[in-house]
């Protein structure tokens, strides 16, 4: 696989909206892709796993979810977004980021321009 993929949930709005705002201000080196148009099993995913996070996979086939793909994403988008992302990956500050990743994901049906989708089950 050549590339970086990150892979989120095409149905819910309050998703779009995050991926639109990180391809218009963050402008990551990366194919961002909804899971439900994504060639699941080239990337070596399953849709339970797209269900409950966003995922990230790199040029070698390593997955990183939730947190972990947004700092990813970070790391993979022009100056200044790496450093946030290498401190996102910080002992200490990588499990706050993921602690907050999960508090997002369970409430992003709360969020402006949620769907019915986006009550999908999240990852405790």
């Amino acid at each position: 696989m050549p590339e970086t993929y990150l892979v989120f949930d095409g149905d819910c709005g309050f998703c779009t909206w995050s991926v639109n705002v990180a391809k218009r201000w963050i402008r990551p080196n990366t194919t961002i892709v909804p899971w439900q148009r994504a060639d699941l099993a080239a990337l070596g995913l399953t849709a339970e796993q797209c269900q409950l996070a966003v995922q990230w996979i790199t040029e070698n086939g390593e997955v990183r979810a939730g947190g972990r793909a947004v700092a990813a994403l970070l790391q993979h988008s022009p100056n200044p977004w790496p450093l946030l992302g290498t401190l996102a990956n910080v002992p200490g500050i990588a499990q706050l980021v993921d602690a907050l990743y999960r508090l997002v994901a369970a409430n992003r049906y709360r969020l402006p321009g949620s769907t019915p989708a986006c009550r999908l089950p999240v990852a405790s």
